[in-house]
């Protein structure tokens, strides 16, 4: 059962809703376009608001529900420390899907919502505390990749020190998140260093 419901986490984690979402209303490959990348920075930044919104949604609701696929398995007692590796192992493999997604020839997005939705099911003090930092950054920035960077590397903070989780594995999975976005948003970075990075705006592909 472990095994099985790992791999429906990648599968759920697979599912490309900002794609799908682009292809469907827009008649478009959302990877064709802005950023390039298949997230809800991009959906936003290409697709409008509303659609944005739902795929934000969706990819966040990825990262949660795939937590939530710990229950389905009985070998590995709640409350325990295995019990929350095992959760947040599901979570990660659902980030994993979304970044390589079988269903969108393995190139997805960054996974920083998915992440969120994790962060919401397994501690969400410190998911959201982390979440205000990334609307404050943002809401003076406009930089979706500046705030999202500014939000994890917070998230440590807020796990460790602030609310002093019990779970050691809470302890890593803070400081993995930090260094995967960190990998992830190589390209965003150079950007920003070099002043060039863009602004979450509403823009046709084309224009």
């Amino acid at each position: 059962m472990v095994v099985l419901i790992f791999l429906a986490a990648y599968l759920l984690g697979s599912i490309p809703s900002s794609v799908w979402m682009g292809r469907a209303v827009k008649g478009l490959d959302l990877r064709e376009h802005g950023s390039g990348n298949a997230g809800a920075s991009n959906a936003f930044r290409v697709l409008g608001k509303p659609i944005g919104t739902v795929v934000l949604i969706a990819d966040m609701l990825k990262g949660f529900l795939a937590v939530y696929l710990s229950h389905l398995q009985s070998e590995i007692l709640p409350g325990t420390e295995s019990w929350m590796m095992l959760r947040i192992g599901l979570g990660i493999i659902a980030v994993l899907g979304h970044i390589i997604p079988v269903f969108a020839g393995f190139k997805g997005g960054k996974g920083v919502a998915t992440m969120a939705g994790i962060g919401l099911a397994i501690h969400p003090y410190a998911a959201l505390a982390a979440m205000g930092v990334y609307l404050l950054v943002f809401l003076f920035t406009r930089l979706s990749s500046l705030g999202s960077l500014s939000a994890v590397i917070s998230y440590p903070i807020w796990m460790i020190l602030v609310f002093q989780t019990e779970y050691r594995a809470l302890w890593y999975f803070s400081i993995f998140v930090p260094i995967l976005v960190i990998i992830t948003h190589r390209a965003n970075i150079a950007r920003l260093i070099r002043g060039k990075e863009t602004t979450i705006l509403k823009k046709k592909p084309g224009s």
